[in-house]
């Protein structure tokens, strides 16, 4: 296994050492790490893993309710034949966290696609998405990965602030920690 940090985002994964990494996304908040394929790039089946909706300077954010309902409401709207295959709740490094199953055919491409979304919130009220996106041929042959990046996934406090940079609090907060599956 390699490990993969974003300590701006403020969270650790594990993924499977001959997999890639593909590239950051989220303005550096996020990375996709995938098997070997060929073809397109954007083709290929994945894991996302983000800090999808930080909270605002007041540690308020939004539900992970809502940020689910965003994201099935834009993934219905890309694909035709969207379908929930499962909704449940889960635990991911001590927290709770919401997993959405669903299948789809993307209207671009007419490809379908299967993504197991995983979402946690931290203390910090950050919410976080850790997606697995495959051909459904695939998924038997993934979902162990995406349990592997799910067993290890941490959340990290965020660096300190440069001496010279105006800090948001007079004092570092704590590092914090969400449950992993068992």
């Amino acid at each position: 296994m390699k490990k993969y940090c974003q300590p701006q985002a403020g969270f650790c994964f594990r993924y499977p050492a001959s997999w890639t990494v593909l590239g950051e996304i989220f303005e550096g908040n996020g990375v996709v790490v995938a098997p070997e394929q060929t073809g397109d790039r954007a083709q290929w089946d994945g894991i996302t893993v983000a800090l999808v909706a930080p909270a605002d300077e007041n540690g308020e954010g939004p539900s992970l309710e809502a940020v689910i309902e965003k994201t099935a409401t834009a993934m219905r709207e890309a694909g035709q034949n969207f379908e929930t295959l499962q909704r449940r709740e889960l635990t991911v490094d001590h927290g709770p966290a919401q997993m959405l199953k669903t299948r789809y055919r993307e209207n671009v491409t007419g490809r379908d696609w299967i993504e197991e979304l995983v979402f946690l919130q931290d203390e910090e009220n950050d919410v976080y998405s850790i997606a697995l996106k495959c051909a459904p041929e695939h998924l038997a042959h993934l979902e162990p990965a995406m349990q592997s990046v799910l067993a290890s996934w941490t959340a990290v406090p965020a660096p300190a602030p440069a001496e010279d940079a105006p800090s948001a609090s007079p004092t570092p907060s704590a590092p914090h920690r969400l449950e992993q599956p068992r």
